[in-house]
This record gives C-alpha cells, sequence and structure tokens, in this order.
C-alpha cells in the first residue's frame, strides 16, 4: 500500500486490492477511511519514532516491576465484590 501510494495512486485505487486478515470483516475490502486511519497512524510512528521507543521501554519497565494493571471485571462481576 505505501509502495503504490508513493507512486501516486490514491487511495480510492488502492483500497479494492487490499484485504482484510482478521476478524469479522476477514475476506473482506477495507473502507476508504479505513485505510487512510491507517496511513495517518504509519505516518504518526514515523515522525515520532522516539516516543514509540519511549513507549515502549516505559511498558517494558512496567511488565517487569509486574506494575501493569489486570483485566477490569465485567459489571455484573463488580457487583459480588
Amino acid at each position: 500500500m505505501l509502495r503504490r501510494r508513493a507512486n501516486g495512486e490514491s487511495v480510492e485505487q488502492i483500497q479494492p486490492d487490499l484485504i482484510i486478515p482478521t476478524g469479522e470483516r476477514k475476506g473482506q475490502d477495507p473502507s476508504v477511511a479505513s485505510v487512510y486511519r491507517a496511513l495517518a497512524e504509519h505516518a504518526k510512528r514515523e515522525a515520532y519514532p522516539e516516543a514509540i521507543e519511549a513507549a515502549r521501554a516505559d511498558f517494558a519497565a512496567l511488565q517487569a516491576a509486574g506494575e501493569l494493571p489486570g483485566p477490569r471485571l465485567a459489571l455484573a462481576d463488580r457487583a459480588s465484590l
């Protein structure tokens, strides 16, 4: 997708050739909006690589210290507390 976009193709031209690999819509084409969101997310990661590395380092430190919060209980489970 990135290569085709760099070669001047529009998102509307690229979108029909893409396929969602997993989930409820597996095998279908993503929406044009989803393609734009993916491109924006990629651009953000490319623009701020130090922020991504800092977030990964912070997460690893929390994991090592055992300070990651666990999953939240469903509302029905909270009532029994």
